[in-house]
């Protein structure tokens, strides 16, 4: 992944993330996001697992998501992961769900906040991985 250039990761549209009309349900639109959030921190060698062990964790606080076109059963999609704001106890991600051509079916804002886990209080997220979300934007 270069500097400024979005992570991406592909999905494949099962039977079981569709309505009975074969569109896809709206809510695995955050998984699928969730998914690849998930796949671009394994790609900066980052597993969560590690971070919970460590009364690390990462958790949804907001989302926006803006529907433009529906995916349908079968479509091969990809979803992009481009860190929009680093603060010190959050990330904002600006997050896309592509077809094949590239035409945006789904886009979204999710922020995430970085807590103690026993507590679920906020917690600054660890100079370590700071220099490294830093080095991926």
């Amino acid at each position: 992944m270069t500097a400024n250039a979005p992570f991406s990761w592909p999905v494949r549209i099962y039977y079981e993330d569709t309505d009975a009309g074969g569109i896809v349900y709206n809510a695995n639109y955050l998984k699928y996001m969730e998914r690849a959030r998930t796949e671009w921190l394994r790609s900066l060698g980052i597993e969560q697992d590690v971070l919970l062990s460590e009364n690390i964790a990462f958790v949804v606080r907001r989302v926006e998501l803006d529907m433009h076109k529906p995916a349908r059963f079968n479509d091969a999609l990809t979803v992009t992961v481009t860190v929009k704001k680093l603060k010190r106890a959050s990330i904002v991600f600006e997050q896309e769900i592509l077809d094949d051509a590239g035409l945006c079916l789904a886009s979204g804002t999710v922020q995430i906040a970085c807590v103690q886990l026993a507590q679920m209080k906020p917690l600054a997220i660890p100079e370590s991985l700071i220099g490294v979300f830093a080095g991926a934007r």
